[in-house]
């Protein structure tokens, strides 16, 4: 019986926990703290229980203090760590550390797996021995350094995990968090070494506007993002901004619904630790307005970004520009994937707003906009229609949950957000492309479509973006080649890959330095291969 083009799938409705309208490599197959601060630290040396598989450091005792350099407040390196006596079996390694880790608000500050078995330790800011998984507080794949501002002793625990086998985790080095990674090689441990000691931090903010400002509006940053926690967090250490980690990927669907495509798809993105966007925590009216001509304008409380309204040549129709929302590029949720396979809203973000009533939104922030400044729904906090100025495109009522001075309101006419920022911008809005690491070249140029729906295959696990096209159209793989493809339907299957897989990837010199890989196929309606399966790494 010839299979229906909507029975390989289920729609998308939860994605994973995901830059620009900006492409990389291809390999083609037929298959800053500003605040005085300070750790009491006691550096020492330990020595190793002989006989027993034993963890130590000649940095701190068992039960010992931290020494500052590992912290927030010194070098933020790794400490070194060595081991001895693993067990006969071992065949690889997992380093997990963790913050108060015997209490619920467990951190990870360390989450090292695929360390091999012939590993006996690891050097002070070690580098190149096993794979990153994913920390906590927006430290993203790379190691968080203690920098609690909460009173008294903190307690940092080191688990080496000798495995039996080498657990088998997700490609994606973003999505292997602590407890991901501690649930795989639950079955796998076949002897464990631990470290624990504390250390203690004194905290004397100096951001301009106050300490007590900044603390307030971050708690209202933490809170606003507190119920769509699955893919952003808030950290504040830095004292003068919140930094917004996400991985920029909604809980709703994406991608139904649109009408002109460049046939990007939804991907995760690295905006963590170091690469997290920067809100301004003491956010001020600016002397002058600052232009919001391409690029994000803000980040949703989801963690994904919102761009303004144009592409990127503007909004000027002729011009390779255009406003995205008029062209039929976005989806029903007001977003679309862009040239770096980044999903992000040009306009109210309505599916994220459908969770609420819409009079939550007059008073809850949908998003913060890169100056620091909250933006709201269609009203204002009395349920009044939004005022919205000549300025910028908000007002300077005061809203509850927000910083006071200023606040944008979405509406459903151009601009959409907002028309400029009123505050002073983050840094984030000049150094926005360094955030993104493109995958590829774009497929095509926009071109209409119709049907498009993104969805998993319940065979394989691999998404898959389909559409229909009343016309021919041309698409290429690497952009120095070219398919042609007729009027029809299509699909197009992309997976993460892990495993040897990723391995295997990455060993070919074209992806030196990359971490991440996923395969493409690519077929018609009917199944039919209309170019030639290939893998994206970045």
């Amino acid at each position: 019986m010839k299979k229906s083009f909507m029975s390989d799938f289920v729609l998308l409705g939860v994605s994973l926990a995901l830059a620009s309208c900006s492409g990389g490599g291809a390999t083609s197959t037929t298959t800053a703290n500003a605040s005085t601060a300070t750790f009491t630290s006691t550096p020492s040396t330990s020595v190793s229980n002989a006989g027993a598989f034993a963890l130590t450091s000649t940095a701190f005792l068992d039960g010992g203090t931290y020494a500052t350099a590992f912290t927030c407040d010194g070098a933020k390196t790794t400490p070194p760590l060595t081991w001895t006596n693993a067990p006969a079996d071992t065949k690889a390694f997992v380093l997990l550390m963790t913050t108060r880790p015997d209490a619920t608000s467990t951190k990870w500050n360390w989450v090292l797996y695929n360390i091999p078995a012939s590993a006996t330790g690891l050097a002070s800011g070690t580098a190149g021995i096993g794979t990153l998984g994913s920390a906590d507080d927006g430290a993203g794949t790379a190691y968080a350094p203690p920098c609690s501002q909460g009173p008294g002793a903190k307690t940092y625990l080191f688990t080496l995990y000798a495995l039996s086998a080498a657990p088998v985790l997700s490609g994606v080095a973003s999505a292997n968090t602590g407890p991901v990674v501690t649930a795989a090689i639950a079955a796998l441990t076949v002897g464990t070494a631990a470290i624990s000691v504390t250390a203690t931090r004194t905290t004397v903010p100096t951001v301009a506007g106050g300490a007590t400002q900044a603390a307030s509006n971050c708690a209202l940053q933490q809170a606003s993002v507190a119920n769509y926690g699955t893919g952003v967090s808030v950290d504040c250490t830095a004292v003068d901004y919140g930094k917004f980690a996400s991985v920029s990927l909604p809980s709703h669907a994406m991608m139904g619904g649109i009408m002109a495509s460049n046939l990007q798809v939804p991907l995760a993105q690295n905006f963590l630790g170091a690469n997290a966007w920067q809100i301004p925590l003491v956010p001020a009216i600016a002397v002058s307005t600052t232009a919001v001509l391409d690029g994000p304008v803000g980040i949703a409380i989801n963690g994904v970004l919102i761009f303004n309204p144009c592409k990127q040549g503007g909004c000027a129709v002729g011009a390779g520009g255009g406003d995205t929302k008029v062209l039929g590029e976005l989806d029903v949720c007001n977003g679309h994937a862009g040239r770096a396979d980044d999903y992000h809203y040009h306009a109210a973000p309505t599916c994220l707003m459908a969770d609420q009533n819409a009079s939550y939104w007059n008073t809850h922030p949908i998003g913060w906009a890169l100056d620091g400044f909250a933006i709201f729904g269609y009203s204002n906090a009395d349920g009044t229609t939004a005022t919205r100025d000549a300025i910028c495109g908000g007002n300077t009522l005061t809203v509850p949950n927000a910083p006071t001075g200023y606040s944008y309101h979405v509406t459903d006419t151009s601009p959409y957000v907002m028309s400029c920022l009123r505050g002073t911008p983050s840094p984030d809005l000049a150094g926005q492309a360094a955030k993104y690491s493109p995958l590829r070249k774009p497929p095509v140029t926009p071109f209409s479509v119709n049907g498009m729906a993104l969805g998993t295959s319940t065979t394989d696990g691999y998404q898959v973006l389909q559409f229909t096209s009343a016309i021919n159209f041309t698409s290429t793989e690497t952009g120095n080649d070219s398919y042609s493809n007729v009027a029809g339907g299509y699909r197009i299957r992309y997976k993460a890959l892990a495993s040897t897989e990723l391995a295997a990837a990455l060993a070919l010199s074209t992806n030196a330095g990359k971490s991440a890989c996923w395969n493409f196929q690519f077929t018609n309606s009917a199944g039919a291969i209309t170019q030639p399966n290939v893998s994206y790494c970045r």
